[in-house]
């Protein structure tokens, strides 16, 4: 099947260099990694920022505590009423 996609230069340069070297098509290559993508299934993306900040995921109990203080603390600054 014939389709048209818009892939970044760069990306299909590197692609193109890609397939070359390994005597491959282009069709070939782009077809296969596909293929290794679409393997992986409902494997959760990958966000490798969650490898720190995911350090924090008990934390959620805190920080509603600590929004909630502040919270008050404004509120007796200057109360939302306007009294």
């Amino acid at each position: 099947m014939k389709t048209t996609l818009e892939i970044p230069e760069a990306v299909i340069r590197r692609a193109k260099a890609r397939a070359a070297a390994t005597g491959q098509t282009l069709t070939r290559l782009v077809t296969e990694a596909l293929n290794e993508k679409l393997a992986k299934g409902g494997a959760r993306r990958e966000r490798p920022w969650m490898k720190f900040a995911g350090a924090f995921k008990g934390q959620r109990a805190e920080s509603r505590r600590i929004l909630e203080r502040i919270s008050a603390e404004f509120e007796a600054i200057e109360p939302e009423n306007g009294a």
